[in-house]
């Protein structure tokens, strides 16, 4: 790969010391860039990594950063154009790149999956901000990479995604299933975004790109539910699955489903062959995989069941 490989650089990270991040910045800690991360501190960096302690949304948090350049500037927890635009106010434009966690939750709605990044941006998703962003930064003509992922699970996940379906099932719920469960769903592990991020870093080519980045195949609802069984020890057939009407709700509002109740498809084949990237986990090692890293010893405690009525009524 061109680039600047084996180049060590400050980098500064906006989070870092949860779900994406902590692979990320594990990952850039081997190859010994000097990193900065800015956090809350709610949970401690890891050792050998600078930590500032503040809030992004305080301008007198992000003053601590006054005066400091970096090669790198990283943001995953961005939602809106003005939380970036704040922080390279403060440090200035990185001199290497600007890396950004976007999502695919920008595009609009199709008929034609799956979605490359040319496809149409919905202005009003709730992540528009983060298109503005990418928009912005190349106006500004600020070097940046963004990752457009689909569902990201794995370890760490604050999101209730894997966890909404091992809940029913250990417990031996009903599962609400939209439909025939044929609708076609897209899920990537936090791992693999963390690779295809560093990884862009060390890519010339893949300076002011934007990146769809996930498992490089969908799973049917059905098929994911199937597979969330096979993570926790249970036979698929033995599922107690109740089909609901989906017809009448918000396709992209996961308030009593956890995943958008349209296909959301999207084609990776640009970061793959970019980064010469290929993601380690498919949707049934991504599950099996926070199955058994997490969920099996921290099982949610006394998990609400109580959307599911307005889905399928009494269990």
């Amino acid at each position: 790969m061109a680039g600047l490989s084996g180049l060590l650089m400050k980098i500064l990270v906006m989070g870092g010391t949860r779900f994406v991040g902590k692979p990320l910045v594990a990952r850039l800690q081997e190859q010994g860039h000097a990193l900065t991360l800015f956090t809350r501190g709610r949970l401690p960096a890891p050792e050998g990594v600078e930590s500032v302690r503040g809030d992004r949304s305080v301008d007198a948090d992000l003053d601590q950063l006054k005066g400091r350049t970096f090669e790198v500037v990283i943001d995953s927890s961005g939602r809106s154009l003005d939380d970036s635009r704040r922080v390279l106010a403060v440090t200035g434009a990185p001199a290497h790149r600007f890396l950004y966690v976007s999502s695919a939750g920008v595009y609009a709605a199709s008929t034609q999956w799956p979605l490359d990044e040319t496809a149409a941006i919905d202005p009003a998703s709730r992540h528009s901000g983060k298109a503005d962003t990418e928009q912005w930064l190349q106006e500004q003509g600020i070097p940046f990479t963004s990752f457009r992922p689909t569902y990201i699970v794995g370890p760490g996940n604050y999101n209730p995604v894997e966890r909404w379906f091992f809940d029913r099932i250990v417990n031996d719920r009903p599962i609400p299933l939209p439909g025939s469960g044929e609708t076609i769903t897209q899920i990537g592990h936090a791992e693999d975004l963390a690779e295809a991020m560093a990884r862009s870093l060390e890519v010339d080519a893949a300076s002011n790109r934007i990146y769809n980045c996930s498992a490089s195949r969908g799973i049917t609802f059905r098929g994911l539910i199937e597979a969330a069984a096979v993570a926790c020890g249970r036979d698929p057939k033995g599922l107690d699955l109740r089909p609901f009407d989906p017809s009448g709700l918000d396709p992209k509002a996961r308030k009593a489903f956890p995943l958008r109740l349209s296909h959301f498809l999207t084609d990776t084949t640009r970061v793959r062959r970019e980064l010469a990237w290929e993601p380690r986990f498919d949707a049934c090692a991504s599950l099996a995989d926070s199955y058994q890293r997490e969920y099996k010893d921290q099982p949610t405690s006394d998990p609400d069941f109580s959307a599911d009525q307005a889905l399928i009524g009494e269990a």
